[in-house]
């Protein structure tokens, strides 16, 4: 948005405004020769997450605050189908979903409403396979990456990655530790379905396992 002229420095971008706003044209905007002459000639950049780390932030900031997409959407049918006597104020808004229960919806295969990019596998999300990706980045070191990135791209020497939290700042940012303490709230067993479940992001990105008792 910057190099775009949308914004002057990384500092004014607000969270709404990236997301909504409608500055940055998707690669699905352009017909097939559009497409085609961007990826042959642009930079292709990915950036990845430990996968639990990234679960865990998405459970936080969709279902731990306010939220009148999440909790509706995704919210009231795991409520309805995975917590016995729930009350009429959770069926009717969604809030209130626990790790536990928002764990159950993700490894059920049959449930009741569907993926989300915010935890889909990366590796379907973003076809690391089908896109030559000229650079892969990961988040727990995004600063020092970023801004090597911008340097290498050209970018004003001035222009660098912000280092601010502008989403929940009173909230600590999602780190191991933190992803330790959710998933203590699961037993081996259902860690091991989770685990499963990310293999391949685990295995592609090249990331360890997160508790030593997974196989």
């Amino acid at each position: 948005m910057v190099l775009g002229g949308v914004a002057s420095s990384t500092r004014e971008i607000k969270h709404d405004a990236v997301h909504y706003g409608n500055h940055l044209k998707r690669l699905d905007g352009f017909d097939h020769r559009g497409i085609a002459q961007r990826l042959e000639s642009y930079t292709k950049v990915l950036f990845v997450r430990e996968p639990f780390q990234r679960l865990v932030s998405a459970f936080r900031d969709k279902f731990e605050n306010p939220n009148t997409y999440y909790h509706p959407v995704f919210g009231k049918p795991i409520i309805s189908k995975y917590r016995a006597n729930a009350s009429q104020a959770a069926l009717r808004t969604g809030a209130g979903v626990t790790f536990k229960e928002f764990m159950q919806y993700l490894l059920d295969v049959h449930r009741p409403v569907g993926m989300d990019i915010h935890w889909e596998h990366v590796n379907q999300l973003c076809s690391p396979c089908l896109l030559d990706y000229d650079f892969i980045g990961k988040f727990e070191t995004i600063e020092e990456e970023a801004n090597f990135l911008l340097q290498r791209t050209g970018a004003p020497r001035n222009l660098t990655f912000p280092s601010f939290k502008d989403r929940h700042p009173q909230a600590e940012r999602t780190s191991a530790r933190i992803t330790q303490q959710y998933f203590a709230q699961l037993n081996a067993s259902e860690r091991q379905r989770a685990y499963d479940f990310y293999y391949m992001d685990y295995l592609m990105f090249n990331y360890s396992k997160p508790f030593k008792d997974l196989y």
